[in-house]
């Protein structure tokens, strides 16, 4: 019930409105509040139905940027909420208020638009019909996690609502307000945190995901400085932040995912217009919008036409975020509307190189031991934590390794880190044994779970390229890198959350001194696994482990066997070097993925494909698959 009006006032009412969250920390919550509408500002109150109380805040008119419905049970699933978005301190806020009826909200809608266009408020152009929520951290309409993320509807100024038109706001459309970032420099210098980051080492900075931050210095690869809003400094990892540009502050795009994985997630999901957006693997195709429809992934490519965005129905757009905004309400030749990324599969945050800017040598009463994972070459591996983070970690033989040789070089391996990479973290030098301290990976070795899964994993031949692709990228970040493994096998391969597999002990094999790595030669590496360079003249390179490569995909392929299995050493190099014989093709292995395994197996190191040319064959096996 509206009350009467008096002195100033031109309307009030007692409604709920939704806590603003201007502090990065604090809880949603509701509360009831008296609203009162001046013809300077509009002001809230607390009391009950019965008495208004003393006053909480005040949004003075010519502040406001938007007055706008929001969309039916977006807000918790509350109906009737209307959105007052205003500038204060130079930043953007959007005060949700639940009006009791639908009357109601359209009766305080018309009347907030009036008393702004008396104070002559200039609005943005758009504006969000959903809600920015704490729970999922982004905008439930568009799926942007940056809270002051540009609106992805036309406001009713731009849609010639009810109203004479209202002054727009002259300097941006975005649904926010950065008066910091005033030229392109400094735009270009503005980040979007994609996940949370919580400080691990002295001088790194906390990043919460969705917000923005100005880096300061991208000199260094992994590690970036940074300003926070708050004017705080420090170190934050590069592969945690995008720029606002980046389709990658979006939920729903996934930047390098195979169709098969994609076409997993949407299984797993289930529900009609669960979609995501990949980066396309066909020529001259950027992007496919794969969307689940009647109980099937279907696939649609994102054709560019003068610089333009569209799909079969020819409707253009200038970004590929408006493409899906508008398909999210228009079918338009899709099976159906876009609604949601899958509710499996989502993006987990990548694991940061080393634990800090600046922090390899772990203290050793900071790692808690648990369990024993395995026993291999290198020593004993067990779970652990450090701090709050679950690791793995490695305590070495005592005089298995060359000690010194390794620990020079266990900083700079800290600074290699790629999604198919095991990252390692530290290490305890200042103790016996030496520990080594990497990412936990909570399926265990490619060889184990190969091991386990037969003969069901033998069948899903998809998956076992998939495990290929992933062990390739890898090894092509290593190949770029200059950085040789020696030691690639299925058994210094993991398999971690969503049974990504990830390459784990590179650098470690030529710093080890163990009877099982020894030729007649004296040389150090697992002869089955071994190029004829590696056997003849110990000469090892990229093209050695491209070699040992091939070996790795016929493990994966024939379940986890020993490759000449029954054959002594020696007998391996005659077999290799004199008769110049292959491993056999696994019985259920496809012969395209047998073609690469013998290209990698060319006796003549130059006449071996790299990383990067096997990646695009597998890749190319994978779509016709």
């Amino acid at each position: 019930m509206f009350g009467a009006t008096q002195n100033n006032e031109l309307l009030f009412n007692y409604m709920k409105k939704r806590s603003q969250n201007k502090k990065t920390i604090t809880r949603q919550s509701y509360k009831y509040r008296w609203f009162v509408l001046t013809h300077e500002s509009l002001s809230y109150y607390d009391g009950n139905i019965e008495k208004r109380g003393n006053r909480k805040g005040e949004i003075f008119l010519n502040s406001i940027r938007g007055v706008e419905e929001v969309e039916n049970l977006s807000l918790d699933l509350n109906n009737n909420v209307f959105q007052v978005v205003y500038l204060e301190s130079n930043d953007c806020y959007t005060l949700y208020i639940v009006a009791e009826t639908k009357r109601q909200r359209e009766t305080w809608i018309q009347a907030l638009r009036l008393a702004c266009k008396d104070k002559h408020s200039s609005f943005f152009q758009k504006y969000h019909p959903g809600v920015w929520t704490k729970s999922l951290d982004k905008y439930t309409c568009c799926d942007q996690i940056d809270r002051k993320a540009p609106g992805c509807e036309l406001s009713f100024i731009e849609r010639h609502d009810d109203l004479p038109s209202i002054g727009k706001h002259s300097s941006s459309s975005h649904l926010g307000y950065t008066p910091s970032l005033t030229s392109a420099e400094n735009f270009e210098k503005t980040y979007i945190a994609i996940y949370n980051f919580k400080p691990m080492a002295e001088g790194d900075l906390q990043l919460f995901k969705g917000e923005r931050y100005e880096v300061l210095d991208n000199s260094l690869e992994h590690w970036w400085v940074a300003k926070s809003k708050n004017g705080k400094t420090g170190y934050i990892p590069s592969t945690y932040v995008r720029k606002l540009r980046d389709l990658e502050i979006y939920d729903w795009y996934y930047k390098d995912i195979t169709r098969q994985k994609c076409e997993e997630y949407l299984r797993r999901d289930g529900r009609d217009g669960c979609f995501m957006v990949r980066d396309s693997t066909t020529p001259r195709i950027f992007y496919t919008v794969s969307l689940y429809a009647n109980g099937k992934p279907r696939h649609y490519h994102v054709k560019q036409n003068d610089k333009k965005f569209y799909l079969s129905e020819r409707c253009y757009f200038s970004t590929v975020p408006e493409l899906v905004n508008y398909h999210k309400h228009n079918a338009a030749g899709l099976e159906t509307r876009l609604h949601f990324p899958p509710r499996h599969g989502q993006r987990t945050a990548p694991t940061t190189a080393g634990f800090g800017h600046d922090h390899w040598e772990i203290d050793p009463s900071e790692l808690v031991r648990g369990k024993e994972l395995g026993t291999g070459c290198f020593g004993t591996v067990y779970e652990a934590w450090w701090k709050d983070n679950i690791v793995a970690i490695k305590l070495m033989k005592t005089g298995s390794m060359s000690e010194h040789g390794f620990i020079e070089e266990a900083k700079t391996m800290t600074q290699l880190s790629h999604p198919n990479l095991v990252q390692l973290y530290g290490v305890v030098t200042k103790q016996q044994p030496l520990i080594i301290i990497t990412e936990f990976m909570m399926h265990g070795s490619l060889w184990q779970f190969l091991k386990s899964k037969v003969p069901r994993i033998l069948n899903e031949t998809e998956r076992l390229i998939m495990f290929c692709v992933d062990v390739c990228k890898g090894m092509e970040y290593l190949e770029s890198r200059k950085c040789i493994h020696r030691d690639l096998a299925a058994r210094n391969c993991l398999v971690g959350q969503n049974y990504v597999v990830k390459v784990g002990d590179f650098g470690l094999a030529r710093h080890v001194i163990d009877d099982e790595y020894s030729s007649s030669y004296g040389a150090k590496f697992p002869i089955k696994w071994a190029a004829p360079e590696v056997l003849k003249y110990t000469r090892f390179s990229s093209k050695s482990d491209v070699w040992a490569f091939g070996v790795l995909i016929w493990e994966i392929f024939s379940g986890g066997q020993l490759p000449f299995a029954n054959i002594t050493n020696a007998d391996v190099v005659e077999i290799i070097c004199n008769k110049d014989e292959r491993l056999k093709k696994p019985i259920d292995c496809p012969q395209s993925v047998f073609t690469q395994m013998m290209n990698c197996w060319a006796r003549k190191a130059e006449d071996r494909p790299s990383f990067k040319i096997l990646l695009s064959c597998l890749h190319a096996i994978l779509e016709s698959t």
